[in-house]
């Protein structure tokens, strides 16, 4: 469920801002050249662009968003091998026991870095991205300048919450304007 959730907010932070008209989705080229006549000044989208080779460049925004939901995909996978040996009938109780345990133990790590995301951003930054990974916690923040005293304010926010046995590393990001 908190996988869904995820994947919504996801979906609705990047999605455009203005409606879109669903409309002229699959539309012929000669409709779509009737639609389009007598209207100046429109800009081209991402799907023109790569057709006419150009470069199409994410924001870092889109590539935060896109980093997290590959980071929900890869855990909604394993979730779901997990959940298989669970219901698996061939498996003994210990390594039940070991998989559910498994996935609470993920659950608990996705909930911790969104905690985690939120108080950084408290902090005063745009945006944050934690990714705990085995024993190393990554953290991504974006900020107008970079500072040790701010990094390890976050490494000492990121160690009240996951726990000392984790190493932490900062990575400040430019904001692009």
């Amino acid at each position: 469920m908190l996988s869904l959730v995820v994947v919504l907010s996801v979906f609705y932070v990047t999605s455009p801002t203005e409606p879109t008209n669903m409309l002229s989705v699959g539309t012929s080229e000669e409709e779509g050249k009737e639609n389009t006549e007598g209207s100046e000044g429109e800009e081209g989208t991402d799907e023109e662009a790569s057709a006419s080779g150009e470069e199409v460049v994410m924001s870092g925004d889109d590539a935060f968003a896109q980093m997290r939901l590959d980071m929900t995909i890869q855990r909604d996978k394993m979730r779901e091998d997990l959940t298989a040996v669970v219901a698996s009938a061939d498996v003994t109780a210990e390594d039940k026991n070991a998989a559910y345990d498994k996935m609470q133990e993920l659950t608990e790590v996705a909930t911790k870095e969104s905690y985690l995301e939120m108080m950084i951003k408290t902090l005063g930054y745009d945006d944050a991205l934690v990714r705990a990974l085995e024993s190393e916690v990554k953290v991504t923040v974006k900020a107008t300048e970079q500072s040790t005293a701010e990094a390890n304010k976050i490494i000492q926010l990121v160690k009240d919450e996951m726990g000392s046995l984790y190493r932490v590393a900062v990575e400040f990001q430019p904001i692009e304007q």
